[in-house]
């Protein structure tokens, strides 16, 4: 095999070749901001997805170190995010109970399943199925799962118990247990959020008002919460408030990721197979928008099919390495790319800070209070709420709209997988209704000119006896009834019609369907002693009409233009 096409799988022969000592500065000083910056969002979302502390530093490690070899993105991390934490709570909570090895087992067979799809995807070249995912869709799911993670997390902010996957079982639960609340988490939780809200907007010009440049203190802004990581373990620490009922992450094994296997069960992968692929949809949706938005800052490229391989390697290394999903995750990529990132050697490098971090810096977040880690998720999650998409979805498109407001309800109601399902389910309907309801327009000719436009909406000239009618969409199953009707309609209006031509200028596809909509469209019309004729038909569309007997059987002309077809009728005359 040679290099060319070896390198389109592994794209690190090609930024590997061109490696210099310049880009291994840039490298190594963003890995050193990323590392600091992942160790508590690390455990904080292995938290968030039910598992035990380092599970979530285990599944920064190795799948980073997969997704360099394999990824095409130069500032991309790959790591545990908020959204797929969720998501693997919500499968696997459904299958086994928190902090059980049934519970780790599921976990690992869920990232297992997710990589494997994601790998198959990226073989077959099939990334374009994410596209069945509408932009409104994702900001409405975004925006309700934000909802119900920032819920999920008071229970710790309280130091009650608290379950549930839906906004109503989790209020429930809270309020069911809000006469238990602990005082001193409590004050912990609120002080850590309120700092944390305030490191967003307001450490960055306190250090710029100490005199650090501008970009130093954007970093240390977004470094942050290990101050409040540091401050509230240091309080837990001195006042020894364990034993008063402040839960704590507690002994974490200070190791490198060890070896572990998923379970190949049947009856645990058909459980897992449907959460499995909407993570993956949903992680891919959301690495590969902030992939290519980072791209094109420094005018790279990303390849889609290529991006499924490297985010299906990286969910594979978190199954054998004691994981769980990842995906890339928004705010590590942009602090990796901000503090210099130059190519996915970055991320090696940071993997390597972080297995360090696991080896000699887990005894220090012993007396960690899982109110911070809480309050950490609670603030970046809060960012991803935007309920702005209902008001510009209405304001667009009551479609879109009806597809967002089902989004958040039925992910608030019914959980992330019911809310996922309702989205794509009422995108492709909503797509199917107006696919099925096409744009269709009478025109006639700007005066002076060679241009049709709408009669209703142009002074324009028209023919008695001719109907030109511009079709603009596609022709298939949903909407070739229609077209029957809507030109029935329109010639029984015109008595003294002897001519219709049919303007295919946005008709990109035919099917069968459409075809014999159009076979019984030209029988009709020369029942009725009227010829139909075509114009401006695309070619991919001419060579399916050409394979049928359409157009032997066609009373009129195929035309080149709608111009060339109203003259030819007006000389026929």
């Amino acid at each position: 095999m040679t290099l060319r096409p070896l390198a389109q799988y592994l794209p690190i022969l090609d930024w590997g070749r061109r490696y210099d000592r310049g880009q291994f500065t840039g490298d190594l000083v963003a890995a050193v901001i990323v590392t600091i910056m992942l160790i508590p969002q690390s455990l904080a979302y292995a938290l968030l997805a039910g598992m035990p502390p380092e599970a979530g530093i285990y599944a920064s490690i190795a799948p980073i170190v997969l997704y360099a070899i394999f990824g095409t993105s130069r500032a991309l991390a790959v790591g545990p995010v908020a959204v797929v934490s969720l998501m693997t709570a919500a499968a696997v909570g459904n299958i086994a109970e928190a902090g059980t090895a049934g519970y780790v087992t599921a976990a690992l067979t869920l990232a297992f399943l997710s990589g494997a799809m994601l790998l198959a995807l990226g073989l077959f070249r099939l990334g374009f199925l994410a596209n069945f995912l509408s932009h409104p869709v994702i900001a409405g799911f975004i925006t309700a799962s934000g909802i119900l993670i920032a819920a999920s997390q008071l229970r710790h902010i309280l130091g009650i118990e608290g379950e549930g996957h839906t906004l109503v079982e989790i209020l429930a639960s809270l309020w069911a247990d809000l006469g238990e609340v602990n005082p001193i988490t409590l004050l912990l939780g609120v002080t850590a959020t309120a700092f944390l809200f305030w490191v967003r907007g307001g450490l960055k010009p306190l250090l710029l008002r100490m005199g650090l440049g501008p970009r130093l203190a954007d970093i240390g802004a977004k470094t942050g919460p290990v101050l409040a990581i540091v401050g509230t373990t240091l309080a837990v620490w001195a006042f020894d408030l364990g034993s008063r009922g402040v839960a704590i992450v507690g002994e974490v094994p200070q190791s490198l990721p060890p070896l572990t296997l998923p379970s190949f069960s049947p009856d645990l992968l058909s459980q897992l197979f449907i959460p499995a692929l909407l993570i993956s949809i949903i992680g891919f949706v959301e690495s590969i928008s902030v992939a290519q938005t980072l791209a094109a800052k420094k005018r790279q490229r990303i390849d889609p099919d290529q991006e499924l391989i490297g985010l299906g390697s990286a969910n594979l290394g978190a199954a054998f390495t004691g994981g769980f999903p990842v995906t890339g995750g928004f705010s590590r990529s942009v602090v990796n790319f901000d503090a210099g990132a130059e190519t996915p050697a970055a991320g090696a490098f940071t993997a390597v800070g972080l297995a360090l971090a696991a080896l000699f810096l887990t005894p220090l977040i012993y007396f960690l209070p899982k109110a911070t880690l809480a309050a950490t998720i609670i603030v970046a999650v809060l960012s991803l709420v935007d309920f702005s998409i209902l008001k510009r979805a209405w304001a667009f498109s009551h479609a879109d709209f009806a597809a967002v407001s089902v989004t958040i309800l039925l992910t608030l109601v019914f959980g992330v997988e019911a809310g996922v399902s309702a989205g794509v389910v009422t995108s492709i309907l909503v797509h199917l209704y107006k696919t099925s309801r096409p744009h269709m327009a009478v025109v006639g000719r700007v005066p002076g000119t060679e241009h049709f436009r709408n009669v209703l909406r142009h002074e324009v000239e028209t023919q008695p006896h001719v109907l030109s009618l511009r079709v603009d969409e596609s022709l298939y199953f949903p909407n070739a009834r229609f077209l029957e009707d809507q030109l029935a309609r329109h010639a029984a209006e015109k008595p003294e019609l002897t001519d219709v031509v049919l303007m295919f200028p946005a008709v990109n596809e035919i099917d069968l369907s459409a075809l014999e909509s159009l076979e019984a469209i030209n029988t009709r019309l020369r029942d009725a002693d009227i010829r139909l004729h075509l114009s401006e038909v695309k070619g991919p569309v001419m060579d399916r009409l050409k394979r049928s007997h359409f157009l032997d059987d066609l009373t009129g002309e195929v035309f080149l233009s709608q111009h060339e077809a109203v003259c030819a009728l007006a000389e026929r005359r």
